[in-house]
């Protein structure tokens, strides 16, 4: 974490404005702000137009940017200078300028959600320091990504690592500012649940996720920045102590385009965002990994004090880091340099030291009858369907890294790349090998018996990042494979940062004639929740009593409903209240009485308010069960999806 502080001094962000400053000339920056300013008050004045006719945020921002984006446009290509190609430059100039000015306008539409829908800034007074930011944006995407092409067949003016920061600082902010805008998936409001029942472990996960929720919503409240904040801090851990390992493995070059990848790739992008058991495993791993080679490449002893702490936090994060551990074993068989280790006491040190940080989780499964060790030993062995799935298993990695990421960490796996012969060069390349391989070959065996779940092999790719880093710098004696994977990242890097903000966007603020598709049912909680309980108070209010609302899945909508909960305090319960697993609802609630209170059944399909899972008859449990209802739900006059409800006037028992 502090050679990364290294790269964001305040000194280094003088210079890199400074940097900014010089790739334009004079006459481009006069030029720039009178077009700039012009296409401000053209923002500004569509904007407040728009929204005083009532058309919608989304519809109103999109539609002033693009009208004020197309005026700065014809000014700002006047600043291109005669050339030899004076088409095909100003082609280039054209599809540069769009893509800055499409990443500035999905930003911008969080920032407006952001001060509009949370801070409650009146629209007419948020578009002006939105205006703002955004401008700024845009003059370091012209600067650095747009105007550079005036001197391009001369020489560059910017490098890439001004490139490179602007990337990942925008990545950052990205994520920072729709953290609270887009709405908990369900497995963070589940997560959220489990903070609201803290114990030192959990039947389906150990704690930490519930212990760093707990942390989060402790300071900054019950919402989606008070869950998900945590995730944040564990990407930013991510990115430190990767960038400290490719700098021990190859060079700080190669460590800021590791930061890169980090910033880019779609597993830790994501783990970096939603508060689930994978954020702090993947930051959990990663600083294991960096202890790891301390240890075991660099010979210190001290790193071993680290490696056992992380360790057992990644224990604590989730048990797939056992992995790591079978991993290091294998390295010190095959390194004759590392078994010596094996005759020190401090490896046996750092497993006892990891051992104790799990206490918390070997304690509730002796309380409980080591139920957590039960459920995740039979799910990894898989979910149970004894499907051969080796072919979904490499989908899901085409997903988790990329098709340039799969291909450049297959490259970086079987080729010997690093033309440095040395002993010590030998010994990295193993330890890439060994710490990647090892845990892929696990799950490759899996898939061949059973499905996996997708995200499952995320952090086993951390290893390989920072090769595939140095592969992507490198620029004597390249194969024919290499020099094509290396003209691969810089689409892949520009359609990433588009997919992130355009999703982001989407989900928040949506887009103009694009509805939502039918896989997002079960999403759009917050406003699901609001017709949820307006139904609850309409039952109350005919039969005098609360009734209790079961979420009819095995922990999304009942947590979901809990989290968006904001009126009165609605009695939910999970489906294992009729006999189907429930998660940790089972042991929250075990049993439910018999009862003459209302049940109102909420499902996303409507079979499962009549039956479950096994296609069981679930009517006969309950006390004169009436017909299924739906809702559709709607947002800003735009419909989002459908629920499914059923009321009955009580419960008869399981």
């Amino acid at each position: 974490m502090v050679t990364l502080a290294k790269f964001l001094r305040w000194p280094y962000l003088q210079r890199l404005i400074m940097h900014a400053s010089s790739a334009v000339s004079s006459d481009t920056i006069r030029r720039f702000w009178f077009a700039g300013l012009l296409a401000a008050a053209v923002d500004a004045g569509f904007f407040l137009l728009l929204m005083h006719s009532g058309v919608g945020l989304s519809l109103a921002h999109i539609t002033s940017f693009l009208i004020a984006a197309t005026v700065n446009y014809s000014f700002l290509s006047k600043c291109l200078p005669q050339s030899s190609h004076p088409n095909s430059l100003r082609w280039d100039l054209f599809s540069r300028f769009w893509i800055a000015s499409i990443l500035a306008l999905l930003m911008r539409g969080g920032l407006l959600a952001l001060l509009i829908n949370v801070w409650h800034i009146s629209f007419a007074l948020a578009i002006f320091p939105v205006i703002t930011i955004t401008a700024a944006i845009s003059y370091l995407g012209f600067a650095f990504y747009v105007f550079p092409l005036q001197q391009k067949l001369s020489s560059p003016a910017i490098g890439w690592r001004e490139t490179t920061i602007g990337i990942i600082v925008f990545i950052i902010l990205l994520r920072l500012i729709y953290l609270g805008q887009a709405q908990l998936i369900p497995d963070e409001a589940y997560y959220w649940v489990y903070a609201q029942h803290m114990d030192l472990s959990f039947f389906d996960h150990p704690p930490m996720v519930a212990w760093l929720i707990w942390l989060g919503t402790s300071i900054f409240g019950d919402n989606e920045f008070g869950v998900r904040i945590s995730a944040f801090v564990c990407g930013l851990i991510t990115m430190g102590y990767l960038y400290a390992l490719a700098c021990n493995l190859y060079d700080k070059s190669t460590g800021l385009r590791t930061l890169l990848l980090l910033a880019v790739l779609p597993f830790s992008f994501v783990t970096g965002m939603l508060m689930t058991a994978d954020a702090s495993l993947i930051a959990a791993w990663a600083a294991t990994l960096y202890y790891m080679e301390r240890a075991l490449i660099a010979g210190r002893s001290s790193a071993w004090l680290g490696m056992g702490i992380t360790f057992g936090l990644g224990l604590l994060s989730k048990y797939t880091i056992g992995l790591l551990g079978v991993t290091a074993l294998l390295f010190v068989i095959l390194d004759p340099t590392a078994r010596r280790w094996m005759q020190r006491p401090h490896p046996y040190l750092a497993a006892i030291l990891a051992l104790l940080l799990f206490t918390p989780v070997i304690i509730w499964n002796v309380q409980h009858d080591w139920a957590s060790f039960s459920f995740q030993s039979g799910r990894l062995r898989g979910v149970g369907d004894d499907q051969f799935s080796v072919h979904l298993l490499f989908f899901d990695i085409l997903v988790l890294l990329t098709p340039a990421g799969l291909l450049a960490a297959a490259w970086a796996l079987i080729t010997d790349g690093n033309h440095h012969h040395d002993q010590s060069a030998r010994r990295r390349r193993l330890f890439v090998r060994v710490f990647t391989g090892t845990p892929f070959a696990v799950f490759f065996i899996l898939s061949i018996f059973d499905s996996l779940r997708f995200h499952w092999t995320a952090p086993l790719w951390l290893a390989i990042v920072p090769t595939i880093a140095w592969m992507m710098g490198q620029t004597d004696h390249l194969s024919s494979i290499t020099s094509r994977l290396q003209a691969a990242w810089k689409p892949t890097i520009a359609i990433s940062m588009i997919a992130y903000a355009f999703v982001l966007h989407y989900v928040v603020l949506g887009f103009p004639g694009i509805p939502y598709p039918d896989f997002m049912k079960r999403y759009f909680w917050r406003e699901t929740t609001i017709e949820i309980e307006k139904v609850v108070e309409n039952v109350q209010q005919q039969t005098g009593q609360k009734p209790l609302v079961v979420g009819m899945s095995k922990w999304p909508i009942a947590s979901s409903l809990f989290f968006y909960n904001r009126k009165e305090p609605m009695d939910i319960r999970s489906r294992n209240m009729f006999g189907d697993s429930g998660a940790m609802y089972q042991f929250w609630y075990p049993s439910e009485p018999p009862t003459t209170r209302p049940i109102i059944l909420v499902g996303i399909e409507k079979i499962h308010l009549e039956r479950g899972r096994w296609g069981n008859d679930i009517t006969y449990m309950l006390d004169q069960p009436g017909p299924i209802q739906s809702r559709l739900i709607m947002r800003e006059d735009k419909p989002l999806r459908w629920v499914y409800y059923r009321v009955t006037q009580g419960y008869l028992g399981n």
